[in-house]
């Protein structure tokens, strides 16, 4: 009897040991997973917990304008005397704020208007070329519009950058929910007189998830490039308050005696972009069913 029972007490334990060992053999394969990862929590850890220990990045040196990087000004100061360190640290939770906000809103209208497109044939023609008509309008010029009208603040910053990045998710959504909504199981489900919205929930929706989370990775360091592009033209985030793109912006004219003023935003701006977009790429790659058959 015991020879019986130990192969079946062994048997739950046995699956869970499969299934973390898969799940440790697809990280493997994708490191830039990893690396995006750790790079992307790096700079989310200073935004949330930098300022904390950072002097006030507002606050007026004269004395000590256009001082070089030293051990009392780690990154030098500005035309003004603030210290150039404080401002880029405070910067990142504008950066990472706008980015994660506007990849979660963009995300979450564009899944919607995407399914109802996709899968209603009568509303697909209106809502695509409303689409299209928004694609036409350079983002930047669109982004700046908003802006002028309402006023330079973060949140219209954020409705300004996802307004032009809508159209790319319900195109995406649209091009999934075309594919799925001819499958078998589909057209089961609405024999069986199943409901638009539980069709769509219960069917649609889980196969939109993987490209849709890789998507947001794309979207949310587009939105990072996009507002630092809009506060160096001077059309983004008002210059009281520090942002990666209007430090560098006020850092421009005296880039050849000062040039330190617009180097640290700048590298900051492109590791963050950059980790963002490396974690994108590893999570493209693992949730691609054509590489997930071949592993």
């Amino acid at each position: 009897m015991s020879v019986d029972a130990n192969p079946q007490a062994m048997e739950p334990e046995s699956v869970p040991a499969k299934a973390e060992l898969s799940q440790w053999q697809i990280i493997r394969s994708h490191p830039s997973i990893i690396i995006g990862g750790i790079l992307l929590g790096i700079m989310i850890l200073i935004g949330v917990i930098g300022p904390l220990f950072t002097v006030d990045p507002i606050a007026l040196n004269p004395i000590k304008r256009l001082k070089p990087p030293q051990a009392e000004f780690f990154f030098g100061t500005d035309f003004l005397g603030r210290d150039v360190f404080a401002r880029v640290v405070h910067g990142a939770r504008i950066s990472l704020v706008v980015g994660l906000a506007v990849s979660a809103i963009a995300v979450g209208i564009g899944l919607i208007i995407g399914m109802i497109s996709g899968y209603i044939r009568v509303l697909d023609a209106i809502i695509m070329r409303i689409m299209d008509g928004l694609m036409s309008i350079p983002a930047i010029l669109l982004a700046i519009a908003l802006i002028s009208l309402s006023g330079a603040t973060l949140a219209t910053v954020v409705i300004a950058i996802v307004v032009p990045e809508v159209p790319r998710v319900v195109r995406l959504v649209r091009s999934v929910v075309l594919t799925v909504r001819e499958e078998p199981y589909v057209e089961a489900a609405i024999a069986a007189g199943t409901t638009l919205p539980l069709i769509l929930y219960r069917h649609i929706l889980p196969n939109t998830i993987a490209p849709m989370i890789v998507q947001a990775t794309y979207i949310c360091g587009s939105a990072m490039l996009t507002e630092s592009i809009l506060g160096f033209l001077g059309a983004g985030i008002p210059p009281e308050i520090p942002s990666w793109g209007n430090i560098m912006a006020e850092g421009r004219t005296y880039f050849q005696i000062s040039p330190w003023i617009i180097f640290y935003p700048g590298i900051a701006l492109a590791v963050t972009v950059l980790s963002v977009n490396i974690l994108g790429d590893g999570m493209r790659d693992t949730l691609d069913p054509r590489i997930a058959r071949k592993m």
